[in-house]
């Protein structure tokens, strides 16, 4: 049984504000990605990494790791239009999936997703077929309707996704083989439209994703309070 990680770092840094996308952005010193990358390397299981970055991208990329020494293995696959095809050119790019391989997919700015998150994650999937992390939402939820009208949903219900998202590989190819769908918000999403269904794992409010010039205060500080 192998285990992949497909880490999709498309970003183009417009949203972040920065003329750097936000996946190269220093962290503590190291690249928000390579710190992601670092967490894998670390997991159980000999988790092989696939990168997806645009091809614009990749020369930067390796200027990067030549300039910091980082010669974590990694294969590095060119990105699609849309999340959905980026993750579909990585599923290609692999070697011949067997049964009981399972290939995890993971947002490159989630760097701080635990080893122990990840380990949890893969060992779901495993028993399952598919494994998602998730965690409470804690702020009240309205939902609009066509005419700007909003109802009250209840929160107790409701639960907010994060990555790494992991699957029987087999089973997650053969459920990408389909056109994009705007309804594809993540991979689970596409794994349940070809019939699968999810294990929840209790994910990490510390599991966050840097989208916006305060994520990266933030994953700041929570790792000089773990040091």
């Amino acid at each position: 049984m192998r285990r992949y990680a497909i880490i999709v770092a498309g970003g183009s840094g417009t949203r972040f504000g920065s003329k750097v996308p936000k996946q190269f952005l220093p962290l503590a010193g190291v690249p928000v990605l390579m710190r992601t990358i670092g967490k894998f390397h670390a997991a159980s299981g000999g988790v092989q990494v696939v990168l997806v970055l645009p091809a614009a991208q990749q020369q930067y990329w390796r200027q990067l790791c030549e300039q910091y020494g980082f010669d974590t293995p990694h294969t590095v696959v060119t990105g699609g239009d849309s999340r959905f095809q980026s993750v579909k050119n990585a599923i290609c790019a692999l070697p011949p999936l067997e049964a009981g391989d399972l290939v995890a997919v993971h947002d490159g700015v989630r760097p701080l997703a635990s080893v122990a998150l990840i380990d949890a994650i893969y060992d779901a999937a495993a028993r399952s077929g598919a494994a998602i992390p998730v965690v409470p939402v804690t702020d009240s939820v309205r939902q609009l309707d066509g005419q700007g009208r909003s109802v009250a949903l209840v929160r107790t219900s409701l639960r907010a996704v994060q990555t790494p998202q992991a699957f029987d590989g087999v089973r997650l190819k053969q459920a990408y083989a389909v056109p994009y769908d705007p309804a594809f918000t993540d991979d689970a999403s596409v794994w349940e439209r070809a019939g699968g269904q999810v294990t929840l794992v209790e994910g990490e409010t510390t599991n966050i994703k840097i989208t916006h010039p305060i994520d990266i205060i933030i994953a700041q500080k929570l790792l000089d309070a773990h040091e």
